[in-house]
C-alpha cells in the first residue's frame, strides 16, 4: 500500500524484455514494493543506484508506457505516517491530459477518464494521478479538474504533462467498495 505522496522521481535507465531499470536514491531491498508512476513493482534488483523491475504483460496492457523520468514511492510501512489518501498501486485505466494552463503559482489540470471510471470520481474526492495522490476539484460530464500546487509541480512528473499526454489512474478504492455494498450491485 501506498500514500500517493511521492518521494523521488527516478530516470528510467532501460526497458527491454519486460525488466524497468530505473536511477534511484530509494532505498528498497528484494522483493519490496514501489509505486513506479502509480504502478507497484516489485524490486528484482537493487544495484549500484538502480532498482529493476520485471514488468509483465498484465501489467503493460493496462498502463501507459513509462516515461524517461518516473515518480517513485517506496510502499508504506508499519507506523510510517499516513498523508495523502489509500493508493494500492493498481491502474484502474489511462487517462488523456485535455488541457494545463497556469492557475496563480500551481496550474489546472483537466483529465479525461475512461467513461467507466468518470463514475467513482467526485468534488473533493481522491484520485491517484501517476502515483501522486490528489483532490478532485471539479467533475463534469466528461472529465475532472486537478488544482496542481507549486510543490506538487516541483516534486513530481507532473510538471511534464502536456494536452494529449497519457496518464495512470487510480481510482479512490473506497468508491469501488460503497459500489459494491450498494443493494443491486451484487449478482444473486
Amino acid at each position: 500500500m501506498f500514500t500517493g505522496l511521492i518521494r523521488e522521481v527516478g530516470e528510467v535507465a532501460s526497458f527491454e524484455g519486460g525488466r524497468l531499470v530505473v536511477e534511484t536514491a530509494t532505498r528498497a531491498g528484494l522483493g519490496d514494493s514501489v509505486s513506479v508512476d502509480g504502478v507497484c513493482l516489485t524490486v528484482v534488483e537493487n544495484s549500484g543506484g538502480r532498482l529493476s523491475f520485471d514488468v509483465v504483460p498484465e501489467t503493460l496492457d493496462r498502463v501507459k508506457p513509462f516515461g524517461d523520468r518516473v515518480n517513485l514511492e517506496p510502499a508504506l510501512r508499519a507506523g510510517d505516517a499516513l498523508g495523502g489518501h489509500y493508493v494500492q498501486g493498481h491502474v484502474d485505466g489511462v487517462g488523456r491530459v485535455v488541457s494545463v494552463e497556469p492557475e496563480a503559482d500551481g496550474a489546472r489540470l483537466r483529465v479525461e477518464p475512461p467513461a467507466e471510471l468518470l463514475r467513482y470520481l467526485v468534488e473533493k474526492g481522491s484520485v491517484a494521478l501517476e502515483g501522486v495522490s490528489l483532490t478532485v476539484a471539479a467533475v463534469d460530464d466528461v472529465g475532472f479538474e486537478i488544482a496542481l500546487i507549486p510543490h506538487t509541480l516541483a516534486e513530481t512528473t507532473l510538471s511534464d504533462l502536456a494536452p494529449g499526454s497519457q496518464v495512470n489512474l487510480e481510482i479512490d478504492v473506497l468508491a469501488k467498495y460503497v459500489e459494491k455494498l450498494l443493494p443491486g450491485s451484487m449478482p444473486p
